[in-house]
């Protein structure tokens, strides 16, 4: 009961994740950007805001935001946190699938407890990808951005992204390390033997050996 408890548990917990994931691939403010101090800036009403898929303007009167589209211009640290972004947000969908199917109230015919173990370790594992996948984005990105043009803060969805990551990573654990184990299989023929003469056992005399010593 308490791992099959700790099992939804970690599945609750990483769907959550998966969104915040997904919040953060969508969004665009990542930093939030400025060319003298914030403070400066929010006085001047001149800040930015730069994602993985544009460059923004934030004003009080304008909120303008020019697409990154040129692929191959942009910098590796946003190609690179696209992609790996990307691939977390689709490696929800079938992680949650196999979590899922591997919950003990839901049976798939007259399948063995085995598969429903693999499917909950398979779908861990995925799940400890996509963490590392966004950990790796929203770790990356910010000091690119900090290299390329100094002065900023972090954003709401580098803060999703922080917090996805972070869940998923928890839920996967918990989901690795608390799926039931298979039952053990033994085998049918076991020979036991005695404390008393289980040592000792000596081969059996043959009848035609019995004969021949007598004659």
């Amino acid at each position: 009961m308490a791992l099959s408890c700790a099992q939804f548990s970690g599945f609750a917990v990483s769907c959550i994740g998966w969104v915040g994931i997904i919040i953060a691939t969508a969004t665009n403010d990542w930093v939030v950007t400025c060319k003298y101090g914030m403070n400066t800036c929010k006085k001047m009403d001149e800040l930015g805001a730069k994602g993985l898929w544009a460059d923004c303007v934030i004003s009080t009167a304008l909120y303008h935001c020019i697409a990154l589209n040129q692929i191959l211009t942009l910098p590796a640290y946003i190609q690179t946190s696209r992609a790996l972004m990307i691939t977390a947000s689709i490696l929800g969908l079938p992680a949650m699938a196999l979590v899922l199917m591997a919950m003990p109230c839901i049976n798939l015919g007259n399948e063995h407890d085995s598969a429903k173990h693999k499917r909950s370790v398979l779908g861990g594992v995925l799940l400890l990808i996509m963490a590392v996948c966004g950990i790796v984005s929203t770790v990356w990105f910010p000091i690119g951005v900090h290299h390329e043009q100094g002065l900023m803060s972090f954003g709401f969805s580098l803060y999703a992204g922080w917090v996805g990551s972070a869940l998923c990573l928890l839920g996967g654990s918990v989901i690795c390390c608390c799926s039931p184990d298979p039952p053990a299989q033994y085998a049918e023929n076991r020979f036991y033997y005695s404390k008393q003469g289980g040592g000792n056992l000596s081969p059996p005399v043959s009848a035609n050996h019995a004969k021949s010593a007598h004659v």
